[in-house]
């Protein structure tokens, strides 16, 4: 019975089944056991033969199966044929909430147009008169802080776009178009952040259109970088100067940086209407303001050249090359299209440029006689340009600000000016700007000025070319950019990046020098460090779309001919600053562009890390993609592993920092206090030759350190001097200027620690004592050991500065295999390090150039704040014709943190300073006296400064606190210190 088959526990019990066997000896093969009829050992285990057996049916037997060739499933192709087309998915590893196909993202971090913007031409025209290079002019709109730049490239806008105008209300309340500030920060704070060109087609006042590229740069003195690259891509400048306020340190660092761009620099006097609703300065007044800031432009620049002003250069109404405007109110003119709307407006039959040349200086009008004499007729007879400009504008403003409408109209209709009956109901300020620019009319005089004093794009090509094209001038592409001929070869110049809206590429604007730049073009990116014995750094990239940069919008081109500045997109990811473009199809050898040379320095720091260490790769590439942004940033890894940016200030950092976290790396970063980058110098001669030997014993080199000439430095930093000069050039400059010796300068190997170092390496051995063939066969590697010094001093690992080392004596084995750089490099570098600690080591600091402006009331409150931050005034000044002061003054970086905040604590907000790094000073005290005791959470003494700063840069660093004599000298040169100490305590 089926009941007697299993016991109580359900178990089978009964005859065994007939396919167990079967099943078994199944199991068996799939699982890769032979049975008894495969095994030929004893002990069941197959034999080296029994793999490969098969059965009597030629299917697998008693084989053995490796583990990863077992088959359990049939393959797709033996289910489906082999004629389908089968896709096998690896299991899917991304979480739900990730989609498969991410959006693009598009960050909200500038105002841009959905569309472009119609304007009064169109862009086939624009493309038109970028084909003819006689009809370009590039400028640089430069300026102080709060000038007036943005809102003079605002009426521009306005005259040549239809914009959507800001209401009455806005107007009312002063806010402006603000069409180049794109970012919204900028927007915020009501300044501008970054360069940005705009090409806009304005008329003359013959009818005759032009393509002005206006680069609108930064008035903040930390953005220093965005005017540089301005610079290198224009002609010319618009320099815009307060008309109360006058020239500040932002316009003199931009005029000195013009002249030595050599570029041509016009002016506009801007905020006019200042002198006559806020100063409230009478008309004969006011003309004395003006022509006094003209005057300071004019000494400014004479200045630079040495005494005095060449004619070219001269700033002169009467010559053209001066402007006044009042852009918030939307007027602007020269003397010559004042002259031009006297003519038009009453008809008087006279030339508008006669009449505009005695629209200026000591010239009166008789009435009577109907002529103009150097000496007023009679008492209380006013100037001509008093009389003719400036009278009829206060009356305007007058009538305009405290006069009834209808009185506004009869004036207005005096002059041939109708505008309708709504508007005389508007507020005062957009009644004002209706006004004067319906009576003043269009921006023509600007226009005037840019195309009579800023040289075309063709003929400015070929300065550029000589000023910084690093190659011989000889070469065949040196002709073609020179004729800017856009049938050469195509080369551009890169000067500029700008982030695309998702923040992860950027387009770069660039100046094609020669050729025709099509969308498509295959280019070769040459980097900073290219040349073309060493190719490492370029690359090949494809051209994808180009346009001309509208600020808010791009307009495509099919092509870009040679003197035009356009925005190219798909060439980025080899550039870091500047680049030059070549076509790829030319094999000539091309030479670079030379890189940036900055006014500033980055001498502020801040150490970085993300909040979460997971993203530390995010980080990093976000600080990639931001000093591709801001020029002058850079950042370095520490020792300790900590990233370090530099900066040139507060402002810069912060700006740097938020685009950081919120556009480029998208994490949180942890900001440590900031901090200043020091320098390493002397103060006196070795005490003793030092000398080092390289681990063979083989090499021997014996050197000295001491303090560089005064100004030198500057000058090698600057370029006045450089290596490739010549030999007689180089020997006249130093003698002429240092008093060098004929053997001193012969023997000038190298500067360091970069090519334009401001540390002298120098070769003053003998030749009776020393094997000169030798040491020149080691020449190279003995400079890479300075240079390697130099960049990293044995104080605290920061640059040496103003240090001239010398030779005094070298043995150099005579085998090539015992002196190679392994071993003269690190010895090199000893021997530097000995030498400059025998020299009586100090630390330098930078030093921020201070120009405030405040009341005179509070001129002794900023003395106060100054003071405890170790600060000195240098002069305080009053500013003609107004109530303010400008107070002049050094103020170390490391003590100006929270300077800004501080003054205006103690000024009540009525200071406002701008600060720029000047110059560098040694600080106070010894940093190897080891007798400073520093305590924590006390103010150091002034002499314990020195000590203070080195000891916190190692820590910071994950250096030990002092310095460590063994890792720098050698046991002899120890034991020749010892022995020297020694004497000197048996002579004391």
């Amino acid at each position: 019975m089926a009941e007697d088959m299993y016991d109580e526990f359900g178990n089978y019990i009964g005859p065994a089944l007939e396919d167990s066997e079967e099943e078994e000896e199944e199991h068996q093969v799939q699982h890769g056991f032979g049975g008894s009829e495969g095994a030929d050992d004893e002990d069941g285990v197959p034999g080296p033969g029994d793999a490969m057996q098969e059965d009597d049916e030629g299917g697998p037997g008693m084989a053995v199966v490796l583990h990863e060739d077992k088959k359990y499933y049939p393959s797709a192709e033996e289910i489906y044929g082999a004629e389908v087309e089968t896709l096998v998915m690896e299991e899917d590893a991304q979480p739900l909430e990730v989609p498969i196909v991410a959006p693009v993202k598009v960050k909200k971090f500038e105002t841009l147009e959905s569309e472009p913007l119609r304007t009064n031409y169109s862009n086939e025209f624009l493309a038109t008169l970028m084909a003819n290079p006689e009809l370009v002019r590039n400028v640089a709109v430069v300026g102080h802080l709060h000038h007036g730049k943005t809102t003079i490239m605002d009426m521009f806008v306005e005259q040549t776009h239809e914009v959507r105008k800001l209401t009455t209300a806005q107007q009312a309340a002063g806010k402006q178009l603000r069409f180049t500030d794109t970012r919204l920060d900028e927007q915020a704070r009501a300044m501008s952040i970054k360069m940005m060109p705009m090409s806009l087609v304005m008329e003359s006042h013959s009818g005759k259109s032009f393509l002005l590229n206006l680069l609108d740069c930064p008035g903040h003195v930390n953005f220093n970088d965005e005017v540089t690259a301005a610079m290198r891509l224009a002609d010319g400048v618009m320099l815009v100067v307060d008309a109360a306020e006058g020239i500040m340190v932002v316009t003199e660092r931009a005029v000195r940086q013009a002249l030595q761009e050599g570029l041509s620099i016009t002016l506009m006097i801007s905020k006019v209407d200042r002198l006559i609703t806020e100063l409230k300065l009478p008309p004969a007044d006011a003309y004395h303001k003006l022509r006094h800031t003209i005057e300071e432009v004019n000494n400014l620049i004479a200045a630079c050249y040495g005494g005095e002003v060449p004619p070219e250069q001269l700033l002169d109404p009467v010559r053209g090359n001066v402007t006044f405007s009042a852009a918030q109110s939307g007027w602007s003119f020269s003397l010559q299209s004042f002259a031009r709307l006297y003519a038009e407006i009453y008809g008087a039959g006279f030339d508008p440029r006669e009449f505009a040349k005695r629209l200026w200086g000591d010239l009166y009008f008789v009435p009577e006689d109907r002529v103009f004499r150097r000496t007023p007729p009679r008492a209380g007879v006013e100037r001509s340009f008093v009389q003719f400009v400036l009278e009829p504008l206060y009356k305007m403003y007058s009538a305009v600000i405290g006069e009834h409408p209808k009185t506004v109209e009869g004036l207005l209709a005096g002059l041939g000016v109708y505008l309708r009956t709504a508007t005389y109901n508007l507020d005062t300020k957009p009644l004002l700007k209706e006004v004067c620019s319906s009576v003043l009319g269009s921006c023509a005089g600007v226009v005037d000025m840019l195309v009579a004093h800023v040289p075309p794009s063709r003929k400015a090509t070929a300065d550029k070319v000589a000023a910084h094209y690093s190659g011989p001038s000889d070469a065949p592409a040196v002709s073609f950019m020179s004729a800017c001929n856009p049938r050469g070869p195509l080369v551009v110049a890169v000067a500029k990046l700008f982030p695309r809206q998702d923040c992860t590429r950027f387009d770069a604007l660039g100046r094609v020098m020669s050729g025709t730049l099509r969308p498509g073009d295959t280019v070769k990116v040459l980097g900073e460090s290219y040349t073309p014995e060493d190719e490492e750094d370029s690359a090949v990239a494809t051209v994808g779309n180009v346009w001309v940069y509208q600020a808010r919008y791009r307009v495509p081109v099919a092509r870009a001919t040679a003197g035009n500045l356009v925005l190219i997109e798909g060439v980025d990811a080899t550039i870091t600053r500047t680049a030059t473009l070549v076509s790829d199809a030319y094999d000539e050898p091309v030479h670079i562009f030379r890189p940036l040379r900055f006014q500033t320095r980055s001498t502020v720091k801040i150490a970085a890390e993300p909040l979460n260490p997971s993203e530390l790769p995010k980080m990093v590439e976000g600080l990639r993609k931001v000093s591709k942004s801001y020029p002058l940033c850079s950042t370095r890894v520490e020792e300790s592993g900590e990233h370090t940016i530099f900066g040139t200030g507060e402002m810069y950092l912060d700006c740097l920092m938020k685009d950081l976290r919120e556009l480029y790396a998208e994490v949180e970063v942890k900001v440590a206090d900031p901090v200043v980058a020091f320098c390493e110098t002397v103060v006196e001669s070795s005490s003793l030759k030092c000398f080092a030997e390289t681990p063979n014993k083989r090499n021997k080199i014996t050197m000295i350190a001491e303090p560089l000439d005064k100004g030198l430095a500057e000058d090698i930093e600057a370029g006045n001097v450089r290596l490739d000069m010549g030999r007689k050039q180089l020997t006249e400059w130093f003698q002429s200027r240092y008093e060098w010796d004929l053997l001193a300068v012969r023997g000038l190997w190298a500067f360091g620690p970069e090519l334009q170092g401001p540390n002298v390496l120098l070769d003053d051995s003998l030749a009776a004592e020393t094997n000169k063939g030798l040491l020149n066969a080691v020449r190279d590697s003995v400079i890479q050991g300075f240079q390697w010094g130099a960049r990293e001093g044995p104080l605290c690992d920061e640059p040496i500065r103003n240090v001239k080392f010398k030779i005094l004596d070298a043995a150099i084995a005579p085998e090539p295999i015992h002196r190679g750089g392994g071993q003269i490099i690190p010895t090199a570098r000893r021997v530097c390090y000995s030498a400059f600690l025998m020299a009586t080591p100090r630390l330098m600091e930078p030093v921020y150039y201070v120009e405030i402006q405040t009341p005179a009331d509070c001129i002794a409150a900023i003395y106060n704040v100054l003071a405890k931050r170790r600060g000195h005034v240098t002069a305080d000044v009053p500013k003609p014709g107004t109530p303010i002061f400008i107070v002049k003054a050094y103020l170390p970086v490391v003590e100006s943190f929270g300077f800004e905040t501080d003054l205006r604590y103690h000024t009540q907000g009525q200071a406002f300073c701008q600060s720029v790094f000047d110059h560098w000073q040694v600080v106070p005290g010894d940093p190897l006296d080891k007798s400073i005791v520093l305590r924590p959470l006390e103010p150091a003494p002034v002499q314990a400064l020195a000590r203070e700063f080195m000891v916190k840069t190692r820590r910071r660093k994950g250096m030990s606190d002092d310095v460590s004599i063994n890792k720098f000298f050698d046991d002899p040169m120890l034991l020749e210190l010892a022995k020297q100490d020694a004497d000197l305590a048996m002579i004391f």
